[in-house]
């Protein structure tokens, strides 16, 4: 399973440009990592993993993330 949100928040007059990408991966003993990539367009960012027992608790706190993401003025440019 692997599920890839990319979130951008463009605002030209405060110069900022900045993206948050989350991606779902499972891993060999059954679990699920939550990457988090976030950083200014253009560059490369930082990245945090984040480890859970299974897939759907891996889910659940993507969701959680984009979401808050949302409400701090994000908007989704791919997911899949």
């Amino acid at each position: 399973m692997t599920s890839i949100i990319r979130l951008e928040r463009i605002d030209p007059a405060r110069n900022m440009r900045r993206f948050y990408a989350l991606d779902i991966e499972t891993d060999l003993f059954g679990g699920a990592r939550l990457t988090k990539q976030f950083g200014r367009i253009g560059a490369r960012g930082r990245v945090m993993a984040e480890h859970y027992d299974d897939a759907a608790l891996a889910l659940a706190a993507l969701q959680k993330q984009a979401e808050r993401k949302r409400q701090r003025g994000y908007v989704l440019r791919f997911s899949s």
